[in-house]
């Protein structure tokens, strides 16, 4: 049995993050934990709202801080109803410390951590992906599924190769964590600068490993600078596709896959992004 930890902002709740998490450990028979972060520094709000007539008034703060915690348990609850109602096995964890430091220590006895592209982790909205995504993409112990917003059934699978064994690495996990997607549509995609090259590197062996994981799979080589190739081809994907990358841990020298061409992809792209690396 796999166990998916989904990462939950509980005064923020990602409705998405949940239905994807319920959907793809229905399919994968794995265990969820539902990883609800509660970093002691964050709350839903601001230090003007604690202020009396005499300065910091402690029964606003107390009033304050007791709305969070009910918000935070409804979110739980919330969790628990729906995994209860789709016959989910379920965990639930209420980390209380640093939220990053809690995620990341969940990543390594885990085989997924699922998170949403918008998760912050403070009160203030920011681009994706946010400071908080980042800081778990370099450091996770484990693959890493980024999911938009809104949620839509996965049916579609884009595999991105660079010839390096941190995409190789990638594709692998993604198969043993969702080998039921093999059955669906698969495109390889590799982007290259040499424009009179027609073959992948190590193309024998490439393929024969995709053949053992994919039987019908789709293989499109790119011509042009790698990360504008790219780009201008995943921005034409169905939003029910998923693009699987490796190479995402710092001081990467993959160029296709450095942690600032994952970054504009997750920028410019509303779809899952799974993501992994040594």
């Amino acid at each position: 049995m796999k166990k998916i930890s989904a990462a939950f902002d509980g005064l923020k709740f990602s409705k998405a993050t949940l239905d994807y998490a319920i959907d793809l450990t229905k399919h994968s028979q794995a265990i969820l934990t539902g990883v609800f972060l509660e970093d002691f520094l964050y709350h839903s709000f601001n230090l003007y709202d604690m202020v009396g007539s005499e300065g910091i008034s402690s029964t606003k703060l107390k009033r304050l801080m007791d709305k969070d915690k009910v918000k935070r348990q409804d979110a739980v609850q919330l969790f628990k109803k729906a995994c209860s109602e789709k016959k989910v096995n379920y965990i639930v964890h209420q980390d209380e410390s640093f939220a990053i430091n809690d995620l990341l220590k969940e990543s390594i006895y885990g085989d997924l951590v699922l998170i949403g592209a918008q998760e912050t982790m403070n009160h203030f909205q920011q681009d994706k992906p946010t400071p908080f995504v980042k800081d778990l993409l370099a450091s996770s112990q484990c693959p890493v599924l980024v999911v938009p917003g809104i949620y839509r059934p996965i049916d579609r699978v884009t595999l991105l190769y660079d010839g390096r064994p941190s995409s190789v690495y990638a594709i692998k996990m993604f198969n043993y964590l969702f080998p039921w997607l093999s059955k669906t549509p698969v495109e390889v995609v590799f982007a290259q600068d040499d424009d009179k090259s027609t073959k992948l590197p190590d193309e024998l062996l490439f393929k024969e490993l995709i053949a053992c994981y994919y039987p019908q799979v789709n293989y499109k080589i790119l011509k042009g600078e790698p990360e504008k190739a790219l780009l201008s081809h995943l921005q034409n994907l169905s939003s029910n596709n998923v693009v699987v990358m490796g190479a995402y841990s710092r001081g990467t020298v993959s160029r296709m896959f450095s942690a600032s061409m994952a970054n504009r992809l997750m920028e410019a792209l509303d779809v899952p992004m799974f993501i992994a690396h040594k």
